[in-house]
């Protein structure tokens, strides 16, 4: 698995939101945006 660089261009990708509704990367284009992955449960944050 590659390593994102801070401020490196990644590719665009599709989730839910938290109401269901389809969100892309591409949504933000021209926007700052911060990507915080959430950690699996009981690990240290």
């Amino acid at each position: 698995m590659k390593k994102i660089e801070l401020m490196e261009k990644v590719p665009d990708f599709e989730r839910l939101d938290q109401e269901e509704n389809k969100i892309k990367l591409s949504d933000f284009e021209g926007k700052k945006v911060l990507l915080y992955f959430y950690p699996k449960d009981n690990t240290p944050g």
